[in-house]
């Protein structure tokens, strides 16, 4: 069942095709400036800069860039959390012709080495803390050029002379690095360089405009190609979801990084292309995200599960006034019901599921902010968006209700794996893009996804998705934040255990959870383990690493057959 159903939901605002042109990412920016210079762009710890600011700034970066012997082509990477240098680098190597590498700023320096050689990287960009570990790789890369960068570099004074102290303390080292030799100084370039405009490009909306890295949680990252026209697809379908909102008028909270795609789509670019303005949170911290959205007054919050269930349980959260809040986003895992209900209370403004994967630019479905939800369901596929349930066995498109997994086609996919050719061609079926999530559709067209395919537990031959699970224990009164995972087992194959982190104040034991699952879920279903914990492991964006979880229960699971 292929027809596309779920137009007949959409709100009259949003139109089913939308109309792209034929320019490249920067010139968002381009236009931004040319439509109002003096309106402020980037609000980043007291400091702002305005879209002349932002937009002559990038220049800079470009036409240094172009010294630094950078072409059209080449690859250019940002190790920076989100601050305005992050932002004035992102459209400065667009400017120069290059191809944005987004990386994340935790990376080990394995993971680092392996996305530097990988991408064939040519200069990086980098915060001023991270040096030592950038120093590191690069005898086993191409980077011919280190660019140097810190958060102080942006505060607006006396905070400027403060934070180096500060960071000196939370670090226990601080870095010095001069302007020579392969080493570049940001402040430097910017005082420095001209900001003319780089001319002699041919573009094309085709054309690579960003090596966005997948997660890695399974297996080595994969460089998924992303063209010019794949993000401004994607966010226009962005801006088509968020009708309701005025031009010029809204205020973007940026806690969701840059360097994942996620933020760097529904906080960057949308901000940009709707010349906007958006707040800078360089690091997630509950009491900093309170205090911007009480003082900044954020319409717009694109977030993650975890940031809206942090908020929440904050102590102190009566103090501030989160009313500003129009509309959020919630992606990269799934949104518990629960959180959703309390959130929208709270605020008065919506909070609703949405859905995609790196490979998508990201977005694909989304419950409308503004019209008809179905909760738990991550809801209808974007304007220009197609979505089946296919059968894994045969690729047969499923009926409604039925469990297969999610394809997509749309302008916002891939076009593919960087230097990957077998991984793409693998990933994709007579033109449909695998996303290896398993959901059904529903008679109206709301999709749902049960689970990752590789996330499935298969215990005494029942197949079990953790979501299920998870969505039943959210629902306990004293757990804040919950993963379930399926475990070696002996007997079973695989078995279903549960990581909890209380609520702060609530208690809970073992027996308790185990009669209150099988009170709500199949026998075979409920967890067999439990483990409490203080907290989980997370991705940079809020994820919470499955994957990580299963590799200490094997680890433990050695070391006992070691023995």
């Amino acid at each position: 069942m292929s027809e596309k159903v779920w137009l007949s939901q959409y709100p009259e605002e949003i139109p089913s095709t939308l109309t792209y042109e034929d320019r490249p990412i920067q010139d968002l920016l381009t236009r931004a400036y040319n439509n109002n210079p003096g309106k402020i762009a980037i609000h980043f710890m007291g400091k702002e800069l305005n879209y002349k600011e932002l937009y002559e700034s990038s220049l800079k970066f470009a036409n240094y860039l172009k010294k630094l012997g950078v072409e059209k082509g080449d690859r250019v990477a940002i190790m920076l959390p989100n601050c305005p240098q992050a932002v004035i680098a992102y459209f400065g190597i667009l400017y120069a012709g290059g191809i944005v590498v987004q990386t994340n700023p935790l990376y080990t320096e394995r993971e680092l080495q392996y996305q530097m050689e990988d991408s064939g990287t040519k200069v990086i960009l980098a915060m001023d803390i991270l040096y030592p570990r950038v120093t590191k790789v690069l005898k086993d890369t191409k980077i011919e050029n280190v660019i140097i960068t810190g958060i102080k570099d942006y505060l607006p004074f006396p905070k400027n002379l403060i934070y180096p102290f500060i960071q000196k303390k939370q670090y226990g080292f601080s870095v010095k690095v001069e302007h020579k030799g392969m080493n570049h100084l940001f402040t430097e370039i910017m005082r420095v360089t001209e900001a003319k405009v780089i001319d002699g490009f041919d573009y094309e909306v085709n054309d690579l405009a960003l090596l966005q890295y997948t997660g890695g949680t399974t297996g080595y990252p994969k460089g998924v190609m992303l063209t010019h026209k794949n993000l401004i697809a994607n966010t226009k379908m962005c801006d088509a979801w968020l009708f309701k909102c005025v031009e010029g008028e809204e205020v973007v909270l940026g806690m969701l990084p840059f360097f994942h795609v996620y933020g760097m789509t529904t906080v960057l670019l949308l901000t940009i292309m709707k010349n906007n303005k958006m707040v800078l949170i360089p690091k997630f911290d509950v009491e900093t995200a309170l205090k911007a959205i009480d003082k900044q007054k954020p319409t717009l919050f694109p977030g993650a599960p975890t940031m809206y269930i942090g908020l929440l349980n904050h102590p102190d959260l009566a103090k501030y006034n989160l009313s500003s809040i129009k509309a959020c986003i919630s992606g990269s895992a799934p949104l518990p019901v629960e959180v959703q209900d309390k959130f929208e209370e709270l605020t008065g403004g919506k909070l609703v599921e949405g859905y995609g994967l790196t490979e998508t630019s990201p977005v694909t479905h989304a419950n409308f902010i503004w019209g008809k939800r179905v909760k738990g369901s991550i809801g209808v596929p974007w304007p220009d968006t197609e979505a089946v349930i296919l059968q894994s066995s045969d690729g047969t498109i499923l009926p409604p209700r039925e469990i297969g997994e999610i394809a997509i086609k749309g302008p916002q996919v891939m076009k593919g794996y960087w230097n990957r050719p077998e991984d793409t061609a693998m990933s994709f079926s007579d033109g449909w893009f695998l996303t290896g999530d398993l959901g059904y559709m529903d008679e109206e067209g709301y999709f749902y996804v049960v689970d990752r395919k590789k996330d499935m537990i298969i215990a005494g031959g029942f197949n079990i998705y953790p979501r299920e699970v998870e969505e039943v224990l959210y629902e306990h009164e004293a757990i804040q934040e919950c993963v379930v995972a399926g475990i070696p087992d002996p007997y079973r194959g695989e078995t279903v255990k549960a990581y909890i982190v209380l609520k702060e104040g609530k208690t809970a034991t073992e027996e308790e959870l185990n009669k209150y699952c099988r009170q709500n879920l199949a026998a075979y279903k409920v967890p067999r383990f439990y483990e409490f914990r203080k907290e989980l492991p997370k991705t940079a964006v809020g994820k919470i690493l499955r994957r990580t979880l299963i590799d200490e229960e094997k680890a433990k699971m050695e070391q006992l057959q070691a023995k």
